[in-house]
């Protein structure tokens, strides 16, 4: 086998160029940390409990499981004040009509578990300078960022279907409303959707690498959903039958032709309507209790201003 010893050396030269650039951006650049979260979850939806944070556990955890909040982080210092942090955790959550305060929830009785994957970009604040290089220090922080969540929701059918005689043979309509529509398997499905993290923790640094720090973070998200309360138009699978089809088509089922189509959408929009619990326009919130600890590591960065 034949070397090309120049294409070689500039391959060397090029891997450690960018070698000597990331050592140099460990070793003076900024100062890292590496840390795990444990804790508890909560939702905050149409369903269940209304309070935001430390909801206490509903008690059958054969059917409701635990709350619980795990996680990994990691903690790029810019000065003594200033981090961005980037998370990846875990929650699931428990939530219960019969927990709730609220008298109409009571009679309601609906209730549910989900778990959820996040990841989140997260600036924040120390109000004391606890990222500098220090046998000890306690301060206060808060914290805002953007967080992407993947978590269950439903997928439900809806058939539109034909009258059928006592053999099962599908009966032509006589009228644009002379034909049925039923509700078919119901699933749960995975959704993506965003959030906005937030919160205010307490950092205390000690030994000069290590910090025990805990928080409380509150999550809007983007969806209704993480309590199965509203059923998405996406998420509803909606088929016509097909045994009569259109005049001239050979795949679409006269189920799908006018009058008929609007009816059925007409009852899919009902459907929708009566399924939803509660305000649509009330988005679910995902909160957070934790303790944490980390650890530093990386040569402290030169923080001085001249």
């Amino acid at each position: 086998m034949k070397i090309d010893l120049q294409s070689f050396r500039r391959r060397t030269y090029v891997f450690s160029f960018f070698a000597v650039m990331l050592l140099s951006a460990l070793s003076f650049g900024q100062r890292h940390e590496l840390g795990v979260q444990l804790g508890a979850s909560n939702l905050v939806g149409d369903i269940g409990r209304t309070n935001y944070v430390l909801q206490k556990p509903l008690g059958n955890i054969s059917d409701f499981g635990i709350p619980f909040y795990g996680g990994i982080l990691y903690r790029m210092n810019f000065n003594p004040y200033q981090t961005l942090r980037f998370n990846v955790g875990y929650s699931h959550i428990q939530f219960a009509d019969g927990a709730a305060k609220e008298a109409y929830r009571n009679r309601r009785k609906l209730w549910g578990t989900n778990s959820i994957i996040e990841a989140d970009a997260i600036f924040e604040y120390n109000f004391l300078p606890v990222n500098d290089e220090q046998q000890s220090m306690l301060s206060p922080y808060i914290f805002a960022g953007l967080g992407a969540m993947l978590s269950n929701t439903p997928q439900i059918a809806l058939e539109h279907d034909f009258r059928r005689d006592a053999g099962g043979t599908a009966q032509t309509p006589v009228d644009s409303e002379d034909f049925v529509t039923r509700q078919g398997d119901y699933q749960s499905v995975s959704q993506i959707t965003m959030g906005v993290p937030f919160g205010v923790g307490l950092k205390y640094k000690f030994n000069y690498n290590w910090a025990l720090f805990g928080e409380f973070m509150f999550r809007p998200t983007f969806s209704d959903s993480i309590d199965y309360s509203v059923v998405d138009e996406n998420s509803l699978q909606v088929t016509y039958n097909k045994d009569i089809l259109a005049a001239g088509s050979t795949t679409k089922s006269l189920l799908q032709e006018t009058p008929f189509l609007e009816v059925a959408e007409g009852r899919v929009a009902d459907f929708l309507k009566n399924r939803t619990v509660g305000n649509p326009n009330s988005k679910d919130w995902v909160n957070s209790v934790t303790l944490g600890i980390s650890y530093s590591f990386g040569r402290p960065p030169c923080y001085c201003g001249d």
